[in-house]
């Protein structure tokens, strides 16, 4: 098959693979806002949307690490062609499908990274992989990242209800329903998430797109993204946030605890922190194990909240399947593209086949901004119960200043005692 034709499929594909790590990532940024109601769920995409096409511009080193780091190329290693690259994020792309449909926020970094090294295996062999870059700015990361993450948004959920405590001056018991200003904090923190987000998710392509490049010998080895490169992937990856993946929407506002605006606060700025972090460090980081690692912590650091660990544990299994599902789809591909054009043609018409079913088949059970409002009511009810239980327990506590009050003062009678009373006394 002609390279440049080959080189031009493969560049398509990516900014597909983009746009889908978009919407499968939205809800690391706004699935707590809008869960909160801090953000109207079609404002919070449209900011998410704005802030990944900056953050894109804002750095490479990501990037750098994905097109000269995990697989070798040029002449100082195994030249990988784009055909390997093709087979890769075939693997990536149709697992960001099946984690969407199913509505878990798997890791897109990590589909990508699964699909590619699967596919330099099954088609050059492990000397293809650079597995010391892998430990160190990959697995490491995976492992870590969630668990400090969580550990952060977990203090700091304690912190800011300890900070904020306040004791009702009637029943004596803590007040903690007025924490606006976390609610309009939110909006911040939120957007320094989706523009973190923009610094690390948007470059994993770009460095993919860089490799295909490099590999059809039409960029130098070593070096970092083209300006129009950054310039795509940053419009993909915004097109596909405003595109909004409800369905992880709804399971990272709800379905792993409920979220209050202390907790949201606390969870998006562990998030950022992270992100943030790992951008400037070369690490290709899973921001969405960064978010529901953040979003569990905060859940446990704030009292009367459950965590819902049957969720937790199906995400678990997502994060565990990501890269070895990924290869695998990524290997059989690399393995039917060897045998050369109708080997490309029969991967290209089955992933479009599968990608065109997959999203059909969502049709049935549509989730989209209209239905992510239960989301968002979810925190209303919250709220709701709260200011219930404190008029109970008001009403309580003067229940029990009553009979010192009816001591000084005559019973009221009602016609039935008072006509009694008459008969009586005559």
């Amino acid at each position: 098959m002609d390279i440049t034709f080959m080189v031009a499929l493969v560049i398509a594909l990516a900014l597909f693979f983009d746009f889908t790590n978009g919407f499968h990532d939205t809800a690391n940024a706004m699935a707590t806002p809008i869960a909160t109601g801090a953000i109207k769920p079609k404002t919070a995409v449209t900011l998410a949307a704005i802030l990944n096409l900056v953050g894109a511009f804002l750095s490479t080193e990501v990037a750098k690490t994905v097109s000269g780091g995990i697989i070798r190329e040029g002449s100082d290693g195994v030249q990988i062609t784009p055909d390997i690259i093709f087979a890769g994020l075939m693997g990536a792309i149709l697992w960001n499908m099946i984690t969407w449909l199913k509505g878990l926020p798997s890791s897109s970094s990590h589909a990508l990274f699964g699909g590619l090294i699967g596919a330099a295996i099954a088609g050059i062999g492990f000397n293809s992989v650079n597995l010391e870059t892998l430990m160190q700015k990959v697995i490491l990361p995976a492992v870590f990242a969630p668990l400090i993450a969580g550990i952060v948004a977990y203090i700091c959920t304690r912190l800011a209800y300890a900070l904020t405590a306040r004791h009702d001056p009637e029943t004596g018991s803590k007040l903690t329903q007025k924490r606006g200003g976390f609610r309009t904090g939110q909006i911040f923190t939120s957007s320094l998430v989706a523009l973190a987000h923009g610094t690390n998710d948007a470059q994993k392509t770009m460095g993919i797109i860089t490799l295909v490049l490099i590999a059809a010998g039409t960029q130098a080895p070593g070096t970092g993204p083209q300006i129009w490169v950054i310039a795509a992937c940053a419009v993909a990856i915004a097109v596909g946030t405003y595109a909004g993946g409800w369905r992880i929407i709804r399971t990272m506002g709800s379905g792993l605890t409920e979220v209050k605006p202390a907790q949201g606060f606390a969870a998006e700025t562990s998030t950022a922190s992270a992100i943030l972090a790992s951008s400037h460090l070369g690490f290709a980081l899973s921001t969405t194990q960064v978010a529901s690692g953040s979003v569990i912590g905060s859940g446990m650091g704030r009292k009367g909240t459950t965590v819902r660990w049957n969720m937790v544990g199906k995400i678990a299994l997502g994060w565990l399947f990501t890269l070895p599902a990924a290869g695998i789809v990524g290997a059989l591909t690399a393995l039917l593209v060897k045998t050369g054009v109708v080997g490309v043609l029969i991967a290209a018409v089955a992933g479009t086949s599968a990608v065109l079913f997959m999203f059909f088949y969502s049709r049935k059970s549509q989730v989209g901004h209209h239905n992510a409002v239960e989301v968002e009511e979810a925190g209303q009810a919250v709220r709701f119960a709260k200011k219930k239980a404190l008029a109970r327990a008001r009403a309580k506590a003067r229940a029990a200043k009553a009979p010192t009050e009816a001591s000084t003062e005559p019973p009221v009678q009602g016609p039935v005692e008072a006509h009694e009373q008459k008969d009586s006394q005559r």
